[in-house]
């Protein structure tokens, strides 16, 4: 039995500034865009990838009393959405900087084996991105 990721749901508050750092900063696809009762799904994955990334809003398809509860985590940066690789750390760095995406961690080699940097997106979420 074979088993692979299909997809992943990372919370945003605002696909459109999101899309900013997700799409713009780095370089992943939009795969697909849906709107449903004001609220909006964007599919993004990395070219030649499988995996589907889907930028959610806390309070589509969540009773409100669930979806507060996220979006106050997601906000105040307690959640970690994802650890991406690339090949150019330094330059996927520089990237991420010049887009104005909060730098949390400059690229380092940590004590667990890897060289990586660390931001947080427009809506709070900790990103990590390692070198490949």
């Amino acid at each position: 039995m074979a088993i692979t990721v299909s997809t992943m749901f990372i919370t945003v508050d605002d696909p459109e500034k999101a899309l900013g750092f997700y799409r713009d900063a780095l370089g992943l696809e939009v795969r697909q865009d849906v709107e449903n009762g004001g609220f909006r799904w964007v599919t993004l994955g990395a070219p030649g990838q499988d995996v589907d990334i889907v930028l959610s809003q806390a309070h589509g398809g969540r009773s409100s009393t669930e979806a507060d509860a996220l979006l106050a985590l997601v906000t105040q940066g307690s959640l970690q959405a994802a650890i991406f690789r690339s090949d150019d750390l330094e330059a996927t760095f520089d990237a991420l900087v010049e887009s104005g995406a909060e730098v949390l961690e400059e690229p380092t080699d940590q004590f667990w084996g890897v060289r990586d940097c660390a931001f947080r997106d427009p809506s709070g979420n900790l990103v990590r991105i390692a070198q490949a």
